[in-house]
């Protein structure tokens, strides 16, 4: 609207500029003294005529409003757990690796029992009197001063030598001084002509015997 009114303005203005300038030529006419017909005729020239408004431009038809912005939902949040407060946490379960069964031992064969010794074909002979190999010569004389007496049974090897060896006490006296005497005194005096096998070689053999301890006579 603006501009239509713009446009009527100037219009108005030049028909205003156009009948003043021909009011001072008339003006000027008179005072100058031309003739009427001067006057007239220039009256007749002009031809006067009346300034119609112009027609207001056609209206612009307004830009067709934007699209609308497709407004994008927002987007779901899902809202936090609820913590429950005061409650036990729940067992934890420790898993234990458990270290596979020992694999069975590997049976070991035994060894194989010695051969048994041969069969003795002749038994293993004393040397000299036994009866004389322990005597109360013999006698401890902590066991004289303790009044002990008692029977001792030993057991003892003949090696192929015919000597003796491994004495053991196999009945104590009841006192370890007379034990150890029959031990000490047989091995050192017994002598024996050692035992054959059924290869007539000398072999090992065993004897036994009890030795009767009676304190001395003083």
């Amino acid at each position: 609207m603006a501009y239509a009114d713009q446009s009527m303005s100037s219009s108005r203005m030049v028909a205003i500029i156009v009948v003043v300038l021909l009011h001072a030529v008339l003006g000027y006419a008179f005072v100058t003294g031309l003739a009427y017909n001067v006057v007239k005729k220039a009256a007749e020239d002009l031809n006067v005529f009346d300034v119609e408004d112009e027609p207001p431009p056609p209206e612009e038809e307004p830009p067709p409003p934007p699209p609308e912005k497709q407004i994008e939902p927002p987007p779901v949040v899902t809202p936090p757990p609820i913590v429950q407060t005061n409650v036990a946490p729940p067992p934890q379960i420790v898993t234990v690796d458990r270290p596979p069964p020992p694999s069975p031992p590997t049976p070991v064969a035994a060894p194989p029992p010695p051969p048994p010794p041969p069969a003795i074909s002749k038994a293993a002979g004393a040397k000299g009197d036994p009866a004389r190999w322990i005597t109360n010569d013999d006698y401890p004389p902590s066991a004289i001063r303790a009044g002990a007496q008692g029977t001792t049974s030993i057991s003892w090897d003949i090696n192929a030598e015919g000597r003796v060896e491994n004495c053991v006490v196999t009945a104590s006296s009841g006192n370890s001084d007379l034990d150890r005497a029959a031990c000490a005194a047989l091995t050192r005096r017994a002598r024996y002509t050692p035992a054959v096998d059924s290869n007539g070689a000398p072999t090992r053999s065993k004897s036994s015997r009890r030795v009767r301890w009676v304190l001395p006579d003083n």
